[in-house]
């Protein structure tokens, strides 16, 4: 196939992958703002100079390796204006164990096998198979907290209260409405909030979970749901982070830790 061929079929590819590189580099470095200003580098660097993508390699796994190329060579480019919770992820993020954080999100979020991460990382896989290690104790070592389980199916929801309970958390409580869901925020204040986006009465969970974070802002949601990209348009602010149904428990548990030790938050619009 000749380059320009090549070329253009990789760009087309790119732009499917994009909404996926987005949600890493977020739920990454804890802010939307900043992560997208990552993906935007990667992507006119790759646009610069095609040789960076290693063309042996998966479509993603050479995307996502041309981004840690940036991430590790330009340092956390976070704006002068951001305040608050970028503030505080940041911070944050930088003492975590170098590389550990970046290996768990590829595995637990994106779902890269080790060989990959490897690849998208330059490591060897036992350094790998260490770092991730080193993540899943750090983070979950991080914070204990109380969690508002917002999901109509209920065995899904006993599903995700039982993960969450076993990681040594408390469950608020479980709403299947968007009032019900408003309703138990208000009785109890939980730390953290996982929601669906389609709810039991057809009321949408973005809805709700706003409608809670205009009177308790600080608190950090993850969004699971079959329909990541209605979230990953780019076009408004969106959550830190979104875990893809069917999910595995170790997602959940990634994001989870994640998002209690980062309060990690960004209000949608609906």
């Amino acid at each position: 196939m000749p380059n320009d061929a090549q070329g253009a079929v990789f760009s087309e590819t790119v732009g499917q992958l994009l909404p996926y590189l987005r949600r890493y580099a977020r739920a990454l470095t804890g802010s939307q703002t900043t992560g997208d200003n990552y993906a935007a580098a990667t992507l006119e660097a790759i646009l610069e100079d095609p040789s960076i993508i290693q063309r042996d390699l998966s479509s993603k796994v050479a995307l996502f390796r041309a981004f840690h190329m940036i991430w590790k060579s330009a340092g956390a480019p976070v704006e002068e204006s951001e305040i608050g919770i970028a503030q505080s992820a940041q911070r944050r993020l930088a003492q975590l164990t170098p590389d550990t954080r970046e290996a768990l999100l590829l595995s637990t979020i994106e779902e890269f096998t080790h060989p990959e991460i490897a690849a998208v990382m330059s490591l060897s896989g036992s350094e790998v198979e260490h770092l991730i290690g080193v993540a899943h104790r750090e983070m979950e070592e991080a914070m204990r907290g109380r969690i508002l389980v917002i999901e109509d199916e209920p065995i899904i929801a006993l599903d995700l209260q039982t993960i969450v309970t076993d990681m040594g958390h408390s469950v608020t409580g479980v709403a299947r409405t968007h009032k019900g869901a408003v309703e138990q925020a208000l009785r109890e204040k939980p730390d953290l909030i996982l929601s669906d986006i389609q709810l039991a009465d057809g009321s949408s969970g973005i809805e709700a979970v706003n409608e809670i974070l205009a009177s308790a802002s600080d608190i950090p949601v993850i969004f699971i749901t079959a329909y990541p990209e209605r979230l990953l348009t780019g076009d408004r602010p969106e959550p830190a982070f979104v875990i893809t149904k069917p999910y595995s428990e170790a997602q959940v548990q990634s994001a989870v830790s994640q998002a209690m030790f980062f309060s990690s938050t960004e209000t949608l619009q609906a």
